[in-house]
């Protein structure tokens, strides 16, 4: 393959390089969605902790009913539940008004909804015909003392946020944060908000790894553009060295002149792996920075958006004690073709619409980075394989990759 790596064989080189963090602290339940948890959670205590009311209505002793009499039969209203207020036994042949999520008190066993009644002065007529246990939530029915809620290495949603609030859990340990490094390398490279003067363009990776690396819960540690000389370069790699856990760079990993990060990773470390058998995204590296592992992006829009997606995103989700997402996706028809074998797999920008087919955006350049807006999903094109249009092909659809 003139060299190049196939990705399977790249991304298991590089999962297997990465190493969860191990260091902890303790969080605030309100501040913890998205991390990961570093201890299981087991619950305290019963939830529901008591049976309590799934309606409002009236709560009686079944066995006050009598099934031989009138089809409406009264009970004295004994006393008022509202959720919240601790509730008196219950008098025997007398019911209880109740409302949801209160109590059920003692001696009483089901609750008749109060659509169902009918009420005069101080006493309720109730249905004959009711089962015994209707509309009552048992203690214990949600969660049971001692079951484990919430597992070791799990990222937290707004659901077990949730799950753990309804035990009583106030702050949990957590994975501290993932923090990496982004760098930019090109003296075309512009700012947004500035003029462009002839030859350059903004910087639109920058924006695009921040949001990427914002999106999985990670601190991005920002350090801007670098100039294209071997000492400004060398110069930024050391210093993402001392504040970040995960150095990512895009361009300068080319064999132009200009690209000097290549040369500057394999002075102050190891590079790894360089140049994958894919299409966008060959020139991408794998290696370390000193001790600090280190992803060179392209600099092609693109290329870094793909490459991410593929290789740096499930190694950070291994380093943040998570399991790697690596969807197989779907198979789909075809809405393009490509009638000549390539050396590369590659990964076309496609849309999956609402009613389940696929469209191809029309200019696949590396450069065209309203591409991946544009897009949902992308459309595997396996090595040394031609496609014509309705062909099956796999579909992974980026929101399957977070």
């Amino acid at each position: 393959m003139t060299g190049m790596i196939p990705a399977s064989e790249a991304l298991a080189q590089i999962l297997n390089a990465a190493q969860p963090l191990t260091d902890t602290e303790m969080c605030p339940l309100i501040q913890a969605h998205g991390r990961t948890l570093a201890a299981p959670q087991l619950s305290p205590l019963d939830v529901p902790p008591a049976d309590n009311s799934a309606m409002d209505g009236y709560a009686i002793r079944h066995a006050d009913l009598d099934s031989s009499g009138a089809e409406l039969q009264p009970f004295v209203i004994s006393q008022r539940i509202p959720a919240g207020h601790v509730a008196s036994a219950l008098e025997p042949g007398t019911a209880a008004r109740i409302f949801t999520g209160a109590e059920i008190p003692v001696g009483a066993d089901t609750v008749i909804m109060q659509e169902q009644c009918r009420t005069e002065d101080n006493t309720v007529y109730i249905p004959a015909d009711v089962s015994p246990g209707n509309n009552i939530r048992p203690q214990g029915q949600d969660i049971r003392q001692g079951a484990e809620v919430a597992t070791t290495g799990q990222r937290l949603t707004p659901q077990t946020l949730g799950l753990l609030a309804s035990i009583g859990i106030d702050q949990v340990p957590v994975l501290r944060r993932l923090k990496v490094a982004i760098l930019s390398t090109g003296d075309e490279l512009v700012e947004p908000g500035r003029p462009l003067k002839p030859g350059q363009i903004y910087n639109s990776n920058r924006y695009l790894l921040a949001g990427l690396l914002d999106k999985m819960g990670i601190t991005c540690i920002d350090l801007g553009r670098v100039e294209d000389t071997p000492e400004a370069t060398l110069q930024a790699l050391s210093r993402a060295t001392l504040e970040a856990d995960v150095i990512l760079s895009t361009g300068g990993v080319s064999v132009g002149e200009e690209d000097h990060v290549k040369h500057a990773v394999e002075k102050l470390g190891e590079l790894a792996l360089w140049k994958m058998a894919i299409k966008p995204g060959k020139p991408l590296a794998f290696g370390r920075v000193g001790d600090t592992p280190f992803f060179g992006l392209p600099g092609n829009p693109v290329s870094a958006f793909i490459t991410f997606l593929l290789f740096a995103r499930p190694y950070l989700q291994t380093m943040q004690g998570l399991t790697p997402l690596l969807p197989q996706g779907s198979q789909m028809p075809a809405s393009f073709k490509r009638p000549r074998k390539s050396i590369r797999q590659e990964f076309v920008r496609v849309k999956v619409t609402d009613d389940g087919k696929m469209e191809t955006h029309p200019n696949q350049s590396s450069g065209v980075l309203s591409s991946t807006s544009w897009s949902n999903a992308m459309a595997i094109v396996p090595v040394d394989t031609t496609i014509s249009e309705g062909d099956l092909v796999q579909v992974i659809r980026y929101d399957q990759l977070f």
